[in-house]
């Protein structure tokens, strides 16, 4: 009996001393709760040792608070491993976005402005043809008649044209004679002068009406094939988006193979509304169409592209003089009449002019290729003999390279200056 008795109370003992030390141990591992708290980049957590596991689990990248850990939870070194990994994955993700977020900060740069080109740089060949002429009357220690000899050849050669170039000259003759003018640089400054003059006084804007919403302003472009005036109808198209105008395209050279595809993609380029109509249509029509479109979707503009074969000059002259009219009717109000002039056909250019000036009222020219032209002296003939000011003139391949026409600069540029 005492040997039974004594090892009872021996199990008891055991028991007692082996509950008590596990107790011990539960509560000595229980932390308080963790709150997360967020940070630009979190710095990542350390990974806890297997061999004394911590029941602290790191905290996820939100803003609610983690659960704390109840004292009698069992933590396996498997859902430590788990809570670590996640907890690093959320970090890398955070670090690697403000990674990101700070470069774009560093490398954001403005939108690309494109700088507006110089006559002086664009129209090298134009000002050779002066520059032989200029050399040769400075060169003598007077003027002579070599001097002027020099002067009327290069001014022809530019394709000035004889009655402008008499008549630059010839008060200049006059101001020698009466000893006004004694030297040769004089005279070169007196001749730059005269042709300032000759381009002074012309407006140059592109007229846009306030229309109140009655209807869109039409621009028609005419010319020749072959002179540019699809482009130039995209580069002005993307010009007038570029500030803020609704515009839309309408194809009206009907029979030229591919102007419509050309067209549209000028369109899809520049973000403008754009109508068409079929292979070898009305032309009229196709414009009278673009007008109704163009107010029905609240249109600021439309660029009316047109024909332009002079092989059959009368009937094409007639389609125009139609088109002309169908554009003006409301809701539309024609505005401008723009002519396309390749700037290399020299006095060609000037007869294109006086035909299509006098069927469709042309109240502008835009000469293109200026930049490939020694033959930059149409601008005086076009103006002085038709009275019809150059607008825009193209220096280039890209958009930025039609601009306004400013006739100082343009004959600086030919002075060398």
């Amino acid at each position: 009996m005492p040997v039974v008795l004594l090892i009872l109370i021996a199990v008891v003992l055991v028991f007692g001393i082996g509950v008590l030390v596990l107790n011990r141990r539960r509560a000595g591992t229980a932390q308080p709760a963790v709150t997360a708290e967020r940070r630009e980049v979190p710095a990542p957590p350390p990974k806890p040792s297997l061999g004394k596991p911590s029941t602290t689990v790191p905290a996820p990248s939100t803003d609610e608070p983690v659960a704390p850990i109840e004292a009698d939870e069992e933590i396996s070194a498997e859902e430590l491993d788990a809570a670590f990994e996640e907890s690093l994955a959320d970090f890398e993700a955070e670090a690697a976005l403000a990674e990101i977020e700070e470069f774009e900060a560093e490398t954001a740069t403005e939108p690309e402005v494109l700088e507006r080109p110089r006559f002086r740089d664009r129209v090298a060949k134009a000002r050779a043809t002066f520059s032989g002429a200029f050399g040769g009357v400075r060169g003598r220690a007077g003027i002579t008649a070599e001097s002027w000899d020099e002067l009327e050849e290069a001014l022809l050669r530019a394709d000035v044209g004889l009655r402008v170039t008499n008549g630059l000259l010839e008060p200049l003759r006059a101001r020698v004679k009466s000893k006004e003018i004694t030297d040769p640089d004089a005279l070169l400054t007196a001749l730059q002068g005269e042709m300032k003059a000759r381009l002074a006084d012309s407006d140059r804007s592109l007229r846009l009406e306030d229309r109140a919403g009655a209807g869109p302003n039409v621009w028609l472009f005419v010319g020749v094939n072959g002179v540019g005036k699809t482009t130039t109808i995209g580069k002005v198209a993307a010009q007038q988006r570029a500030e803020g105008r609704r515009v839309l395209l309408a194809a009206g050279d009907t029979f030229r193979a591919a102007a419509a595809e050309q067209l549209q993609t000028w369109a899809e380029r520049s973000g403008a509304e754009f109508v068409r109509g079929s292979e070898g249509g009305d032309p009229s029509s196709v414009i009278f169409d673009g007008v109704q479109a163009a107010a029905a979707r609240h249109c600021d503009l439309v660029l009316g592209d047109t024909a332009g074969r002079l092989q059959n000059k009368s009937n094409l002259m007639e389609e125009l003089r139609k088109v002309r009219r169908v554009a003006d009717r409301e809701p539309g109000r024609v505005t401008e009449v723009l002519l396309v002039i390749d700037a290399t056909t020299g006095q060609n250019g000037l007869v294109q002019a006086k035909e299509f000036g006098e069927v469709t009222e042309v109240t502008g020219v835009v000469l293109t290729k200026l930049d490939g032209s020694a033959k930059g002296g149409i601008v005086f003939a076009i103006e002085t003999e038709l009275g019809i000011p150059v607008k825009l003139v193209g220096l280039g391949e890209t958009i930025g390279d039609l601009v306004a026409f400013d006739p100082d600069e343009f004959v600086d540029a030919l002075f060398g200056e």
